[in-house]
């Protein structure tokens, strides 16, 4: 997929890495004209409030305006660390921002016009956010490079292995010494010996043991016998019949349990 005209992607780094040292510059620029101008005022601030000699003067802003330098640089150490929100950092760079913004308006006077109040507030402010900005980078910054020193290599084209010289000489000293095993032979299968034709008294018996089914499980009378053993064709008088099924009960002795079947 084309990106949008304008956008750009990982195929242009040098011109990501060049707008990226241009905001860098451009922000630290900004910051210390913004915080030279805060300390500036602070100091002539000082001087005209009992701070006359200049070695004082010139300390006592850093006294505010370094607390905004420290809680941007605990933040920073927070957010690298993984550790969330250091709220303690947050409370001293918020501290710092609030009176450095208060100590400039103030010191303007009570008898001041509103763009003299507007003037002091601009430099600490634009020395807050451009600082904000600046450790936003820097946090960018190294968070990408640690992504890409912990992220494992994944190589997208064909790799060869390197030759295994032992197993390369095991194999040469297999096929020298070793003669290629012959496939052996599938055994031979006896062919299957035909079953054996039924003798007459076990054609009988299969006779007289079908008629306990086709009865639901009914003991099968003398008479339904003889006329099951006429229509196979084979014999069929009353003795036979009972010696039939005594043979077949005996083989199931739970037949013999079944309730009689009536004659039809």
């Amino acid at each position: 997929m084309t990106p949008p005209d304008g956008v750009y992607t990982d195929s242009h780094p040098d011109t990501q890495n060049g707008l990226a040292i241009g905001a860098a510059v451009v922000t630290i620029l900004l910051t210390g004209a913004a915080f030279w101008l805060s300390y500036e005022h602070l100091h002539d601030v000082a001087a005209d409030n009992g701070l006359s000699d200049s070695t004082r003067a010139w300390t006592w802003p850093a006294t505010v305006d370094l607390f905004i330098i420290s809680g941007e640089l605990l933040i920073l150490r927070a957010s690298l660390m993984q550790r969330g929100m250091d709220w303690w950092a947050v409370a001293l760079a918020g501290t710092g921002s609030i009176g450095s913004i208060a100590l400039n308006v103030a010191g303007v006077g009570t008898d001041a016009g509103l763009m003299e109040y507007v003037v002091a507030a601009v430099p600490p402010t634009a020395a807050l956010l451009a600082f904000g900005a600046l450790m936003r980078q820097v946090h960018q910054a190294l968070l990408s490079r640690q992504q890409a020193v912990s992220a494992p290599v994944i190589s997208t084209g064909a790799t060869m292995e390197a030759p295994n010289i032992a197993k390369s000489e095991e194999a040469a000293h297999s096929t020298v010494d070793e003669p290629e095993e012959l496939e052996k032979p599938e055994p031979v299968k006896e062919p299957e010996k035909p079953s054996e034709p039924l003798t007459q008294p076990q054609q009988i018996d299969a006779v007289i043991r079908a008629l306990y089914d086709e009865l639901g499980q009914r003991r099968p009378t003398t008479a339904l016998m003889t006329d099951a053993l006429k229509k196979a064709g084979l014999p069929s008088s009353d003795g036979t019949a009972r010696e039939s099924r005594k043979r077949v009960e005996a083989a199931e002795p739970r037949l013999k349990t079944l309730p009689s079947a009536l004659a039809a």
